[in-house]
């Protein structure tokens, strides 16, 4: 059983930055794929960026690759995405969830296990 919990969302003007966090319980954290999710209203939930057990492999789709970061640190049980650039479309719940695989994955059904999501609002 893994829980998380994100935080570091909020309201930024357009062209700036978040550094969104996700805490992990458990003692096997380093063993997880952690992914980075997110939903505006109205939208399905998209894929915003992966990253593997040791953290030696990312992935981001083109909607995001250059501005936004995907890192661990398996010490501290945490993983974390730093986001520039900041555009009004980036608005959304972002999520982050882990996937008992040691892989990167960039697809929802491949995660076992969800945070509450935070709450990113970039205004124009």
């Amino acid at each position: 059983q893994v829980q998380l919990v994100e935080s570091g969302g909020g309201l930024v003007q357009a062209g700036g930055s978040l550094r969104l966090s996700c805490a992990a319980s458990g003692r096997t954290f380093s063993t997880y794929a952690m992914g980075w999710f997110r939903q505006a209203p109205g939208k399905e939930r998209e894929f915003v960026a992966t990253i593997n057990s040791s953290g030696s492999n990312t992935y981001y789709p083109d909607s995001v690759k250059g501005r936004f970061t995907i890192s661990r640190d398996n010490a501290k049980n945490t993983v974390y995405l730093q986001m520039n650039s900041l555009k009004p479309e980036d608005t959304a719940v972002y999520y982050c969830a882990a996937a008992p695989i040691t892989s990167i994955g960039d697809s929802p059904r491949m995660y076992d296990y969800w945070g509450q999501g935070t709450q990113v609002t970039v205004s124009s």
